[in-house]
């Protein structure tokens, strides 16, 4: 009875739709007034925008399904399981996060502390996964990163070029200088 695209947008959108719920939630309380329920309404409300923007950027990052492999994001690792690469990399030791465009296809480039690095495809099954690994780095600027995707790539004189085009995203920030005793 519905049309399995509008049940896929519902789904889509599932977040973006729970956190203006919990908006309206917060503006109700606040129009019933009073002394306790204006003050938790504007609470809810602004835990209901807060919501809706951070929903927004996941729903900007995801991509749609196009290339082979899966990526699994647990326990303080990300994980890419293709055809003929994968890998592993630590979240804490990750020090460079780089979006190369390969031949047209876009990749993410993790590089860890020891110089591994793994390349996950943007539009991998499961990459959607990433935004939440990638914005709990320190000094993480989400806009940039979700920015970064809206920009397309230029594929360049032929597809069978070699030549990348690489932005840096984030780049662990130095520790500082060691102080002399």
């Amino acid at each position: 009875m519905i049309r399995s695209e509008f049940l896929a947008m519902l789904q889509r959108f599932s977040e973006v739709i729970w956190a203006a719920a919990i908006l309206g939630f917060g503006l109700w309380l606040i129009l019933l007034g009073g002394y306790l329920l204006t003050p938790v309404g504007a609470a809810i409300g602004a835990f209901g925008v807060a919501w809706a923007i951070l929903a927004l950027r996941r729903l900007r990052f995801a991509q749609t399904i196009d290339s082979p492999g899966v990526v699994e994001v647990d326990e303080g690792q990300i994980g890419y399981l293709g055809p003929q690469t994968g890998g592993y990399i630590s979240i804490p030791e990750l020090t460079e996060l780089r979006l190369l465009s390969l031949r047209g296809r876009r990749v993410w480039r993790l590089k860890q502390a020891d110089g591994q690095a793994l390349l996950i495809p943007v539009d991998a099954t499961g990459a959607d996964k990433l935004f939440d690994a990638f914005a709990s780095l320190p000094g993480m600027n989400t806009l940039t990163l979700v920015a970064a995707l809206d920009a397309k790539p230029s594929t360049g004189a032929s597809n069978l070029s070699l030549a990348a085009e690489t932005k840096t995203i984030w780049h662990r920030p130095a520790l500082g200088a060691l102080s002399q005793q």
